[in-house]
């Protein structure tokens, strides 16, 4: 999947710090922080109906929607479930590194997709080197997991509300 795809630097400081802005694993960030960050950082590009990622793949990166739409869906029982479309500023995968486990769902890009990916390596290099950018980013992620479990639980309460 992603080992002959080619990563390159992120050039346009502007219009990604803008994105990273907006994301919640990023929230709280210094100014100096963010572009430590951005350095880190690289951009690879899928087309159309290629796959990002597979479930049951070990993770790599952290994804971010720089361009483009990705769909997650998920195989289950020989049906396919689309779970979410996401677009500009949207991040996954995030759950996938923190619990270090196999990719619960497929992602595929839906048109050509541009990604800034933020690797595992460099998240533990940041555990080496910057131990306070680190925590942020740690706590940011912790926060951002249990905001999707809490809208996961309420997706499933109001399912199993319609079924009685």
């Amino acid at each position: 999947m992603s080992d002959s795809k080619i990563y390159e630097p992120l050039l346009d400081v502007e219009n990604v710090l803008g994105i990273l802005n907006r994301i919640s694993i990023f929230a709280g960030l210094t100014e100096n922080q963010l572009y430590k960050l951005f350095r880190q950082l690289e951009e690879v590009s899928y087309q159309k109906d290629e796959l990002v990622f597979r479930q049951g793949d070990m993770p790599s990166y952290i994804y971010i929607v720089k361009s483009g739409r990705v769909k997650l869906f998920k195989e289950q029982d020989h049906t396919i479930l689309e779970l979410i479309v996401l677009d500009e500023g949207h991040c996954f995968g995030v759950s996938s590194i923190i619990g270090i486990q196999q990719h619960g769902a497929s992602a595929l890009a839906m048109e050509n997709t541009s990604l800034i990916v933020f690797s595992r390596k460099t998240l533990m290099n940041l555990y080496e080197n910057d131990k306070e950018l680190f925590s942020v980013l740690i706590l940011n992620i912790a926060r951002e997991i249990c905001r999707r479990l809490h809208s996961s639980e309420e997706v499933l309460l109001r399912y199993l509300a319609m079924k009685k």
